[in-house]
């Protein structure tokens, strides 16, 4: 998680020099309810794209496609499901690195599926944590993450009864749901809390009510591109003048000029996912199994 964190800081400084690129999510859907999702980017010396298919009753298959930049060669081809969870965690905790108060130490977390641990591991990487407290509709699901996460973890964690038991008095607060309503309240959000919302992205769904959109001091986005298409927690409070609002910044933008803390102010990360991401986390890997020999009696 660490190196993670590391390469999404230098992919959102590259992105605000010009040297990254990225395509926003594309989608085709089926009248199966099956849809195939695809985004692409560059970075350094490589380019590449994740597809990946869904399905309501069936689940996800992500997979990853890496070239080389200079020629265009394919490279290689990844099992994508660990590499979006590990790059989706670490640009929370970049954004929390720069934007949570710098002595942080209570996290409140809702939801407890795939995304939820990765974003613990990244809270954890970039500030230091004295407690951390749960909550999701199930309670054999936070029950199992709990015993799961205290296994890796020297941070006390709790599974709490209510969602605003778990949201109270944290200073910072993730939200990692399938949610299509809100799943926490304005007035469980004290001033000074930093917020990352990264379960949805469909802009019919939404974890934040627009009463939290409207009172946040900063709302940081990692596409506005993107976010117009597919951020519900946006998409759903806003109308087009909202866009506008000095506000909204992209994480690009405060990676290279991070903004000062304030203790009355409340900052929201609302994570989509970025195939430029994608791309930065696979050529780690791709480069560090070229150094293990991995791979090569392959054409």
């Amino acid at each position: 998680m660490a190196e993670a964190i590391r390469l999404m800081r230098e992919t959102f400084e590259a992105l605000a020099s010009g040297q990254a690129q990225n395509q926003v999510r594309r989608r085709l859907i089926l009248p199966t309810g099956s849809v195939l999702h695809s985004l692409a980017g560059a970075f350094g010396n490589y380019f590449g794209t994740k597809i990946y298919s869904t399905h309501p009753k069936h689940g996800a298959n992500f997979f990853f496609v890496l070239f080389d930049a200079p020629t265009a060669k394919p490279l290689a081809l990844f099992e994508a499901n660990y590499l979006g969870q590990i790059r989706t965690g670490a640009a929370s905790g970049l954004a929390t690195d720069l934007l949570a108060a710098p002595d942080a130490r209570t996290l409140g977390m809702i939801g407890t599926g795939f995304q939820a641990r990765a974003q613990l591991e990244a809270m954890m990487h970039v500030r230091a944590l004295a407690d951390v407290r749960v909550w999701s509709r199930s309670e054999q699901s936070r029950c199992k993450f709990v015993e799961e996460c205290s296994a890796f973890s020297n941070v006390p964690v709790q599974a709490l009864d209510s969602a605003e038991a778990a949201i109270r008095h944290a200073e910072i607060v993730v939200t990692a749901t399938s949610s299509r309503d809100p799943v926490i309240q304005n007035a469980w959000i004290a001033p000074g809390t930093h917020i990352n919302a990264m379960g949805s992205n469909n802009s019919q769904r939404r974890e934040l009510p627009p009463d939290l959109i409207q009172r946040a001091s900063l709302i940081v986005v990692d596409s506005i591109e993107q976010s117009r298409v597919e951020s519900g927690d946006l998409v759903l409070a806003w109308n087009e003048n909202d866009w506008n609002t000095p506000r909204l910044l992209e994480l690009k933008e405060i990676s290279v000029q991070p903004p000062m803390w304030a203790q009355d102010r409340i900052t929201i990360f609302k994570s989509n996912g970025l195939g430029v991401e994608d791309v930065a986390a696979a050529a780690f890997v791709y480069e560090k199994a070229k150094e293990l020999g991995l791979g090569e009696s392959h054409s």
